[in-house]
């Protein structure tokens, strides 16, 4: 099997950052000519791209994650933080706000909150832990949650 057809192969399946295609390419005992001359060209047919791969990681996971999630998940495909928030600033233009409402909703069931005005020490502790560890910035997003109610009065 060529090095081109590996690639081929694993790309069929799904998306991988050049950085993956590299390291699969070496296990496979090719040269990095070959594997350099193969990613190029599979490249400028467009059947992988860095860009697009970020873009849907972004896509996927957003509402669920927080931005320091999916750019550690990007880390670790080899992509860089550059190219990153390059993607992340086009990314989160074009999206609605959709995520934080529906998140929203979903903390409120969670921890049974009525109002981001009056929320009880214990449970604003469990909610920021919540937050962070899905890689939002809790004070922001529950800042921003706390201007939406007073706006809302």
């Amino acid at each position: 099997m060529s090095c081109i057809n590996l690639f081929l192969n694993l790309l069929s399946r799904r998306e991988y950052s050049a950085a993956q295609l590299i390291k699969k390419g070496r296990e496979k005992g090719f040269t990095e000519s070959e594997i350099l001359e193969s990613l190029t060209e599979i490249q400028e047919k467009d059947y992988q791209s860095d860009t697009r791969l970020v873009a849907q990681l972004i896509v996927s996971s957003q509402g669920k994650y927080g931005k320091s999630v999916i750019k550690r998940k990007c880390r670790e495909k080899g992509i860089s933080a550059e190219l990153f928030e390059e993607v992340w600033q086009s990314q989160v233009e074009d999206l609605p706000n959709d995520e934080l409402i529906d998140l929203k909703g979903k903390v409120m069931r969670k921890y049974k909150i009525e109002d981001f005005q009056s929320i009880d020490q214990k449970t604003k502790g469990k909610l920021f832990n919540y937050l962070k560890y899905r890689g939002f910035n809790p004070f922001e997003v529950v800042a921003q949650w706390q201007r939406e109610a007073e706006d809302e009065e």
